[in-house]
């Protein structure tokens, strides 16, 4: 299915990646209805970073993604729903561990059920590297073992899991998309390059945790790019697909790479509160994209010097929306 001129819907919309994926599917042409988290502010979060030329063009709409009856609302007369809506911090599923399984686990059964109400043509659902845990082996392929080594991947390993069940049983037109460590302009300093580079900013501190995870980063463009890609293929129906760059860098690595880039005379402090559990952090997750490449023309484009160098000039440009005083899980 070609998107051009098909309405479309995308949940989560005010997310970080959320975003980026509105924002491209207009520019391809498509017919975007938004799902943002309902707030009294009318808060649209990430979607107010959109060109102002192109942010009336988005239909957007605040809601639960909890409730059933909302979400039917917003996914009836679509002809392709991108399901991103989720709850993603790892650190907070240590504390809030019901709050999860309710947004990604009900949340999506809200949405299976609405596309198979309206018999929609076509969905992409939204998983995450985390759901394999610490690599066996790598590269890592769609077959590598799942693991739920925190509360957020047990849950989204249950939304994949939900997903595949409606695929095996009624048919549903849907697939699913693995990002791995998607990084970019918009992401908040929860995640560790804004957070790095805005301390760096700051006073030239570096507070992390471990510095020996491996992570493989992918540019936002580039996984929104996967989304559209993964719709538009019907070789991907009933499976996932992993998007990354086959590379992984450590985080003490990339730390170094980013003091290089804004502030050499850095240095970096590990704090222990920053740490995860250890049998919950995540040792290392590099991608294996042949599957896509094979179904898709799909392949990242920007690499990571580039897309640091973008990263960078966000912050910059907006220092008052990232706060480094505390620790935020």
């Amino acid at each position: 299915m070609h998107l051009k001129n098909k309405k479309v819907l995308v949940t989560g919309a005010g997310g970080f990646i959320g975003s980026h994926l509105t924002e491209y599917l207009v520019r391809e042409g498509a017919e975007v209805r938004a799902v943002v988290h309902y707030n009294s502010r009318n808060d649209w979060g990430n979607l107010n970073f959109l060109p102002k030329d192109l942010l009336p063009e988005v239909d957007v709409h605040s809601i639960d993604i909890t409730d059933p009856f909302s979400v039917r609302q917003v996914v009836e007369d679509c002809e392709c729903v991108f399901h991103l809506a989720a709850l993603i911090g790892i650190p907070y599923s240590y504390l809030a561990p019901a709050a999860y399984f309710e947004v990604n686990v009900r949340g999506t059964l809200n949405v299976l059920e609405a596309v198979r109400a309206f018999q929609i043509p076509r969905m992409v659902h939204t998983s995450t590297s985390e759901t394999y845990g610490t690599a066996r082996y790598t590269p890592m392929d769609e077959k590598h073992p799942l693991q739920g080594q925190s509360p957020y991947s047990a849950s989204k390993i249950a939304a994949d899991k939900l997903v595949e069940s409606y695929w095996c049983s009624f048919g549903l037109p849907v697939s699913t998309l693995r990002p791995f460590n998607t990084f970019g302009p918009r992401q908040s300093a929860r995640a560790v390059i804004p957070t790095i580079i805005s301390q760096l900013k700051r006073d030239g501190k570096v507070r992390l945790g471990s510095l020996s995870p491996i992570r493989d980063f992918t540019y936002v463009t580039d996984t929104a790019r996967a989304f559209v890609a993964v719709s538009e293929s019907d070789s991907t129906l009933g499976i996932a697909c992993n998007a990354g760059n086959g590379q992984g860098i450590t985080i003490g690595d990339l730390a170094n790479m980013l003091i290089g880039m804004v502030k050499p005379d850095a240095e970096i402090i590990c704090e222990e509160e920053r740490k995860r559990p250890e049998k919950s952090e995540v040792k290392a997750l590099i991608a294996s994209t042949d599957l896509i490449r094979t179904l898709t023309s799909w392949k990242p484009q920007v690499s990571l010097k580039n897309g640091l160098s973008e990263v960078i000039d966000f912050v910059e440009r907006h220092p008052k929306i990232f706060s480094v005083d505390q620790y935020v899980v």
